[in-house]
This record gives structure tokens, C-alpha cells and sequence, in this order.
């Protein structure tokens, strides 16, 4: 076993877009197993947009990274020593040790996964939190029905794409949002959504409105932005909105918003449409988890759900990574190969 680990570290907060120099790659020493304990070598780590909150100081449902801590983030790991007796040397284990090559974990919060159901790297992604995040906004607030509309942007992503999938196996119409032509003939073709419009046409409003003929009943916010503001207008009455993300405006946080005061005009349709809008935490639904897995693990089976993922190599790669997944350069779910998969 190698005697050298790395990590990289929260070096400095961002001021609106995150920048290399807020990054620092260190290296470390193996850590060595206490009692009770494992040791854990990262082979996939995932990229996801909520890790920009955590990099700023603002108030939020959880704690920030401090300075000069291990950016955190969920990853798949294998067991390479054990002092746990629930854990064995070779065990492969969904964890959250962060930005790191190696780490040490009591066992707490650790599950087990078995290889032979499904690709391991699936467990950050469409059988991970991602997945569930999908599964939950539209199981206990989204809601949607046959013959409903379903809105989502970032369509291609791991929330996105797995959100209007469901809404198709509910039989109901899904849209998707999504940017580039690429991508979007992807949402379209491969995943088979009934629509997809680029977020970048100068005429998204227009699009949206020829797409949604009948206005739309659930839209899934994970970006706003102006694809929110072109969505209010089309939104009918009694509208469902889960809101588990808001990626258009991660960097903007804590500063002055520019433009004109739209509050008023959203606070009006929520009266006269009387909309729902529910933030939501995917933990908020953990009680779901089981439920979420045969669901999905079916839906895959079945090929009722496809997914795709964008791996970068090496953890030095995470920092431009994950810069590139807050403008959307990720086509899939984002994941970093830590290190060799044994699978």
C-alpha cells in the first residue's frame, strides 16, 4: 500500500465564480486505522452544483467548509483496512470523505454496496442522491399526473434527466431545458422526452409557450435564473414547483441583485394561481430511500430510465471539474475516477 495521499483543500472563498487559486491540492501521509475504524481509498468522487453553498460563509441548511478543510462531496470507496468488525478489507462502501484519496471513517454513514446489482459509480448518480432527489421532489411535491406537463431544465443532467423520465413513466408530457443542441437531441431522442428547448435561444419564452400548449403543472427548479422567469408566466393554476437547486445563481449569492424587483409580480401568481413551491433537501425524504431503490433499480432493468455520466481522470481534476459543471460544460452526471475500480 502506498504511503502518499492527497487532498485538496478549501483555500480561499469565492467571490462569484470559484477560480483555481480557491483550490489548493495537498499532499498527506496515509492516515493509519484506529480502533473501531477503516480506512477508505476513494475510487469515484462525486461533483455536484450544492457544493458551491458550502464554499461560502452565508447562512444555509449546513455548515460551510472551512478554510483550509477538505472540500466534501459524496464518493464510493473501497475498504483497505479494517479494525470495524462490520466492515472487511475489500468491501466497497458509498461514503462522504470528500476531496481525497484516502480517508478515515467509525463506520457511521457508511453502506455497503454490492457490485454485481449495478455499476458502483451509479451510487452518486441515478441510484445515488441525484436520483432520489428526482424521485422524491415529484413523489411528495411535484406529483405529477397523466396528461400533466412537466418542466425541467439542466434535462441532460443527473437531476434533470432522471426527474423527466419519472414524469414519462407517470404518463406525463416532460419538457426539457437543457443547453446546446447536443444535449438536447439527447433529452429528446435517447431519453425520450416529448420536448426539448436550449436555454441559450434568445426566444426560450416563446419556445416554452409553443412546447406547453396547455401550460405547465410541475416545473422541477434546479437552475432559475431566466428559465424561471420564462416559466412563471406559463404556469396554471395550482402549479407544483419543487425547488432543490438554483445553479444560475450559486455565484450571485450574498450580493445585490441587478434589475428590477420581480418579487411583487411572483408573489401575485402565487396568489391568483395558487401555486405551490416547496424547497426540499433530499434528506428531508430519507424515509423514501427503499422505496427509491426497488423503484429505480426496476425502472433501470426495465430500461425505463437511461443515464449517462462525465468522468475527468485524477483527483487533480476535480477543481476544473467542478468549475465547468456550475456552466454547465458536463454532459451527464459529473464524477471524478479517483482511483482504479476493482469492479
Amino acid at each position: 500500500m502506498s504511503s502518499k495521499a492527497q487532498r485538496i483543500v478549501l483555500a480561499a472563498r469565492p467571490a462569484g465564480e470559484p477560480k483555481t487559486s480557491d483550490f489548493r491540492l495537498e499532499d498527506m501521509a496515509v492516515p493509519i486505522p484506529g480502533e473501531g475504524q477503516v480506512l477508505l481509498r476513494t475510487i469515484w468522487l462525486s461533483l455536484d452544483p450544492y457544493m458551491r453553498g458550502r464554499m461560502s460563509e452565508g447562512p444555509s441548511y449546513a455548515e460551510p467548509v472551512p478554510i483550509d478543510g477538505v472540500m466534501e462531496g459524496g464518493t464510493v470507496a473501497e475498504v483497505i483496512a479494517s479494525n470495524n468488525a462490520h466492515f472487511s478489507k475489500g468491501d466497497i462502501v458509498l461514503s462522504h470523505s470528500g476531496w481525497q484519496t484516502h480517508a478515515l471513517s467509525d463506520g457511521r454513514g457508511l453502506r455497503k454496496l454490492d457490485p454485481k446489482l449495478a455499476p458502483i459509480s451509479t451510487a452518486l448518480g441515478v441510484l445515488g442522491m441525484p436520483g432520489m432527489t428526482a424521485y422524491t421532489g415529484l413523489h411528495e411535491i411535484g406529483k405529477p399526473k397523466a396528461g400533466e406537463t412537466l418542466v425541467v431544465a439542466a434535462a441532460s443532467g443527473a437531476v434533470g434527466s432522471a426527474v423527466g423520465q419519472i414524469a414519462r413513466i407517470a404518463g406525463a408530457r416532460a419538457v426539457g431545458i437543457a443547453g446546446g443542441a447536443e444535449k438536447c437531441r439527447y433529452v429528446k431522442e435517447e431519453l425520450g422526452f416529448d420536448e426539448c428547448l436550449d436555454h441559450r435561444a434568445p426566444d426560450l419564452a416563446a419556445r416554452l409557450k409553443e412546447a406547453c400548449p396547455k401550460g405547465i403543472d410541475v416545473y422541477f427548479e434546479n437552475v432559475g435564473g431566466k428559465v424561471w422567469e420564462a416559466v412563471v408566466p406559463r404556469l396554471n393554476n395550482f402549479a407544483r414547483v419543487p425547488v432543490c437547486g438554483l445553479i444560475a445563481d450559486y455565484n450571485s449569492f450574498g450580493g445585490d441583485a441587478p434589475g428590477p424587483n420581480r418579487m411583487p409580480a411572483l408573489m401575485r401568481a402565487i396568489l391568483v394561481k395558487r401555486l405551490t413551491l416547496r424547497g426540499f433537501i433530499v434528506r428531508d425524504f430519507a424515509a423514501l430511500h427503499d422505496a427509491f431503490l426497488r423503484d429505480m433499480a426496476k425502472w433501470l432493468r426495465e430500461g425505463k430510465v437511461k443515464h449517462r455520466e462525465f468522468v475527468t481522470e485524477g483527483l487533480a481534476s476535480a477543481p476544473e471539474a467542478f468549475m465547468g459543471l456550475l456552466k454547465g460544460a458536463n454532459f451527464g452526471k459529473q464524477l471524478v475516477r479517483v482511483g482504479p475500480d476493482p469492479t
